[in-house]
């Protein structure tokens, strides 16, 4: 859709609250508690400096300065208004940055500067998209179908959970999956490229035929099977998992460095974030690659120039050593930013981070979730959902999951600092945080939450 096109809908008033599932793109922004909420993907994951530098000035001068990226590596930018959705869409324009039509792909964020990736998954994507073009352009498939292609190195995307998955093989081939992460995705071909795009096509054709809203989850397994007669035989390979944290300084096999950046719980301002663009340009740094668990990647910092930029992002709200506690909650926008949030999730977050140190051993995921759409993490995690009553907690499952124990809005902080007690005061030597509360169970922690 063309920039005019979206100034005109936005003029007449007609941008609409998107569908549960919608993704909110230029052509869709979604209203939320602070305004209307964009997404955008720029091609490949990548901005040059400059560009993200254009980017966050204009968050600041038509939304509210926030900007976000979430845990698929996605950007962000809050608190726009109706009219001011197109002034941005030129912005973007002005810039030069791309964000190509259709859903959104997902590549190895240190695609094409990795020595030990396997094969190029930005060459799959333009021949995917060159030979896919009208079947991902149909308005029968789901906004937010998603599609990875994992090149390999030494940051593969295994973790990441998509519809359909590409993933390049050690023979140059590739595996084609449906429905789930590294570990639990349907194989169903593998082959060469034109073969892979070819099993995409098939599957691209079963969702649009099932409609809008389909998801690969929702695809028959005996039209799979179908489809797909040589299934049975497939054998998935062994998934890469990430074999580096994405926070910190990176020496890649050719002796080049890249430096990890999270926002803190994936949020930051758009005045911090241009002063750290500023200092990274002046330290050498020429581009970013957006990556999964909410961070990006600087390209071609000067190694020497490093300590100082790690310094700067503590300062300005970024973490950028491995290792910090903040890595393991993952929160949503909350209240105040997300209409539907029943609290405030970076407040409680920050609390938690403070008062009970002992929940955060790296052994399992907090998720701070404002409602039960549970936006900010979709696994099963240690998960307290907001409600009308309070919070709910979830020792183990997602914010929709029915409670093991539901706790007033009052009481949170308390009730945290006793839970990090009972794990203090039950755990073994050696055992992590997850194992125990795991052994303690549901009982044992409605016990430990009751006692005075």
């Amino acid at each position: 859709m063309s920039i005019e096109a979206i100034t005109a809908i936005n003029r007449r008033g007609e941008a609409k609250t998107p569908a549960r599932g919608a993704c909110p793109a230029l052509a869709a922004p979604m209203p939320t508690g602070d305004g209307l909420l964009v997404r955008l993907r720029p091609a490949g994951g990548a901005l040059m400096l400059p560009q993200f530098a254009a980017l966050a000035r204009s968050a600041a001068a038509h939304g509210n300065g926030i900007l976000e990226i979430t845990a698929r590596g996605n950007l962000q930018i809050r608190g726009l208004r109706a009219e001011t959705v197109g002034r941005l869409a030129a912005d973007i324009d002005a810039a030069e940055i791309t964000v190509p039509d259709g859903p959104a792909i997902e590549l190895s964020p240190l695609h094409g500067i990795d020595p030990e990736e396997v094969s190029d998954p930005a060459a799959m994507e333009l021949a995917l998209r060159d030979t896919l073009q009208a079947l991902l352009a149909s308005p029968r498939l789901a906004p937010k179908l998603s599609i990875v292609i994992d090149g390999g190195g030494v940051f593969g995307l295994s973790a990441l959970s998509a519809d359909i998955r590409v993933v390049a093989q050690p023979d140059t081939s590739w595996l084609v999956a449906i429905n789930g992460d590294g570990a639990t995705a349907t194989p169903v071909a593998v082959g060469s490229v034109e073969a892979a795009i070819s099993a995409v096509g098939e599957v691209l054709s079963l969702l649009a035929a099932l409609g809008q809203g389909s998801r690969a989850r929702d695809i028959d397994p005996t039209l799979v099977q179908a489809r797909f007669p040589a299934l049975n035989d497939l054998r998935s390979l062994p998934s890469r998992a990430a074999k580096m944290p994405l926070a910190g300084l990176h020496r890649l096999a050719d002796g080049k460095t890249v430096l990890g950046v999270r926002p803190e719980f994936g949020q930051m301002r758009a005045s911090d974030l241009s002063a750290l663009l500023d200092l990274a340009t002046t330290c050498g740094a020429t581009a970013v690659r957006q990556a999964p668990d909410r961070g990006f990647f600087f390209l071609s910092l000067r190694e020497d120039r490093v300590p100082a930029m790690q310094i700067a992002a503590a300062r300005h709200g970024f973490s950028a050593q491995p290792g910090e506690s903040s890595e393991h909650i993952a929160a949503c926008a909350g209240a105040g930013a997300c209409g539907s949030a029943f609290y405030e999730t970076r407040p409680l977050a920050r609390r938690i981070l403070a008062a009970a140190p002992a929940l955060l051993d790296g052994s399992l995921t907090l998720h701070l979730s404002g409602c039960a759409k549970g936006c900010a993490h979709a696994r099963p995690a240690l998960t307290l959902t907001g409600s009308p009553e309070g919070y709910e907690l979830i020792l183990d499952g997602l914010a929709a999951d029915r409670p093991d124990e539901r706790i007033a809005g009052g009481r949170i902080d308390f009730a945290i600092e006793k839970l990090a007690r009972s794990i203090e005061d039950n755990r073994g030597a050696g055992e992590s945080a997850a194992a125990c509360l795991t052994r303690l169970g549901a009982t044992g922690v409605s016990k430990a939450l009751r006692q005075e």
